[in-house]
């Protein structure tokens, strides 16, 4: 049976051989057992359903024993034998240019060389997974060969509720993950409802098929690192040092990022085989598993001012309390383990081996927690250590400044500058010690001037068309330089400079694809340019999409939206707007999802994916749908009175007459003096 009868059949009639688990695959970690016997027997009558029940027998014994070593049943039988990657969009099986094209994408969320734990369907984050198991896989990719233009996939947290009749102009699939009832969205109750089969954690880019490999954080962290380098008054090839950590979960972006914005970087990974992949794909450039070692070769690297980055094989908390006692200076710091997901293996404690903290985390929880939360105040003290002696430290997103609290580390400051733990009422005054990196960097820099990630896929799979795509944008964007504005003349330059250096920094893991921060003009502008190459048959058809953090897609309090003042940070409507708005402004496809970056239950976010493929209709509909994309979210900035919104709001109503938006009456401070 070849690779398209493979696809058609969805779930085999006859069952396949069992699975042999393979020790050489980055496996997820066990999960936590917090299952009654009556749940679990519900767990296992969710399992089964998907089968006929000729097989239940045979197959409850099995899934009865993955749930018990592992904590979730993902029905390994079920993997497919093909070799998993984004193929050429014409490869794929099927009546809809748009359901191949999601084929494809779906699949390069769980290449190998991409996904995190691939044989648990989990691509990044240590939990943001594409599907719950491989049923679900096997019968979403049925459906999109089935699916016509008429039809629309519905998902639920990976589950494929059916193909509904619709419309063209319908979006091809409707994805929801992790929408839970309010009150059900605590760390444990994803691991419950998970572990029954009824809902997922998507991330952001996960469970939407719009991840592109480590190329989609790296943009961002490059970004943030430049900006971050320019507000402590340091240049490319200074020698300045950056010392973070994660090189799994999260990506490990981090040391191709300071390669490209010209620094030395340091990045702990306490995991061997997260460090020698990114090693082998060349993110980072030395692996280093000693102290001693480090530091000799970090006083050489300052000494010389040289560009590279360092993987340490090892816990962060040890890297930054070494370089304190060697008195070596930390330029810029932050921290990009999955603190998101810390008690299930997003963040391991210092003082064990990976494997002794895996063991304790399916097997006495609690006793993990505790040890992962004493390392979170060890670090924090070693980070206010380096912060009085001029650190600059940023939280980066991923929910460190929120888990140290709450694990009573000193991460406030009170008026006087001290450092504190949780304040009190005496206290009320006090604030985080460090900011978010959207605070500080990418909410007033970027977000608020339209700035995001846009990111684009060449569906052909051909090396050829992404760099044709490379050049359409670089004199798109060169372009709009010649007549922006003085506000965003920067963000442009930084972004020609990104695309033009894109290929030779070899980015590309998995599918043929590119992203850089573009605003609304800049992106329909670049959309419009490929759909007219595709309809002249330069260029084949392009995937786009963006991440969910973004100007307009997400609502997080401690990362997206942590620049807005107005007390409305914790509200979610404009994530909910966003996906609606999209949905029938001419999306591919869209998603929303409880959780992402900064965890289950502290953020929702939305996003989209649209297939060009030069006609008029797609078109029509990137200019609508890409303008409201961005715009949604500067009303809402605008009206939290931030001032770059303000300005960049009011831009887009010259460019655009039609958009009309509710522009705050700013009040005087002084009605506030006695």
């Amino acid at each position: 049976m070849n690779f398209q009868d493979q696809i058609l059949q969805g779930i085999p009639a006859e069952l396949p051989s069992p699975y042999k688990y393979d020790t050489t695959v980055n496996h997820a970690p066990r999960r936590k057992k917090l299952l009654s016997e009556k749940e679990k027997n519900l767990a296992l009558r969710n399992a089964l359903r998907y089968f006929k029940p000729i097989h239940h027998k045979a197959l409850l014994a099995e899934f009865r024993q993955e749930l018990e070593t592992y904590g979730r049943i993902y029905m390994y039988r079920f993997m497919p034998g093909y070799e998993m990657y984004a193929r050429g969009v014409d490869q794929y099986p099927g009546k809809c240019l748009q359901a191949r094209a999601i084929m494809l994408m779906i699949q390069n969320n769980l290449d190998p060389k991409v996904a995190q734990h691939p044989h648990e369907l989990i691509t990044y984050g240590g939990n943001g997974a594409v599907f719950q198991n491989w049923a679900q896989y096997l019968l979403v990719m049925k459906y999109l060969a089935e699916m016509e233009e008429d039809q629309t996939l519905v998902i639920y947290s990976g589950h494929p509720m059916g193909l509904f009749p619709s419309h063209s102009n319908a979006p091809r699939v409707v994805v929801t993950n992790g929408m839970m009832i309010p009150n059900y969205s605590k760390p444990d109750d994803w691991e419950k409802f998970n572990a029954l089969g009824v809902t997922q954690y998507g991330q952001m880019t996960a469970g939407s098929y719009m991840y592109i490999g480590p190329q989609g954080i790296v943009h961002g962290t490059t970004i943030t690192v430049l900006n971050a380098l320019r507000k402590i008054n340091k240049k490319q090839g200074d020698g300045a040092l950056f010392v973070t950590s994660g090189l799994g979960g999260m990506s490990g972006a981090q040391p191709k990022a300071g390669n490209i914005a010209g620094c030395i970087t340091v990045c702990a990974e306490v995991n061997p085989k997260a460090v020698n992949t990114r090693h082998s794909q060349g993110w980072v450039d030395e692996v280093i598993t000693t102290l001693p070692a480090l530091t000799k070769r970090v006083r050489e690297a300052i000494k010389n001012k040289e560009v590279v980055s360092i993987a340490y094989q090892g816990n962060i908390v040890d890297v930054w309390e070494e370089l304190d006692r060697e008195g070596i200076h930390i330029d810029l710091g932050s921290d990009q383990t999955s603190l998101h997901n810390p008690w299930a293996g997003g963040y391991y404690p210092v003082g064990m081996s990976l494997e002794e903290a895996n063991e304790l985390m399916a097997e006495d929880p609690e006793k993990f927690k505790a040890k992962v939360q004493e390392s979170l105040r060890r670090q924090t003290d070693a980070i206010n250590k380096h912060s009085k002696k001029g650190t600059y430290f940023f939280d980066y997103g991923n929910a460190f400044l929120l888990e140290a609290a709450r694990a009573g580390a000193k991460i406030y400051k009170n008026e006087e500058g001290d450092f504190i733990s949780a304040p009190v009422e005496t206290e009320e005054n006090a604030s985080w010690a460090y900011s978010s990196y959207v605070q500080d960097i990418m909410g007033p820099m970027c977000f608020d001037y339209g700035f995001g990630p846009f990111r684009w896929v060449c569906a052909s799979g051909e090396e050829s068309d992404l760099d044709k795509s490379d050049a359409i944008a670089t004199r798109v964007l060169e372009k709009l330089q010649e007549d922006a504005p003085v506000e965003i003349q920067s963000q442009l330059q930084d972004n020609v400079h990104w695309i033009k250096s894109a290929k030779e920094n070899r980015l590309v893991v998995g599918s043929k694809a590119r992203i850089l921060y573009a605003d609304a003009v800049g992106r329909i502008q670049i959309a419009q340019a490929f759909n007219d190459a595709v309809a002249a048959g330069e260029l084949g058809p392009v995937i786009l999409g963006r991440d969910h953090h973004d100007v307009s897609g997400t609502d997080s309090p401690y990362r997206e939206t942590s620049n807005i003042y107005d007390g409305s940070s914790f509200t979610a409507d404009m994530a909910i707007q966003n996906v609606i708005g999209d949905s029938f402004r001419g999306a591919t496809w869209v998603s929303i999802h409880n959780g992402g970056g900064v965890g289950w239950g502290e953020v929702i976010n939305g996003g989209f994916g649209m297939v060009l493929d030069g006609s008029r209709e797609s078109k029509m509909r990137l200019r609508s749908m890409l303008f409201w994309d961005v715009n949604n979210g500067l009303a809402r900035r605008s009206w939290a009175r931030n001032k770059e919104a303000v300005f960049s709001i009011n831009r887009a109503m010259e460019l655009e007459p039609k958009l009309k938006v509710t522009m705050p009456n700013l009040v005087e401070d002084s009605l506030f003096l006695e």
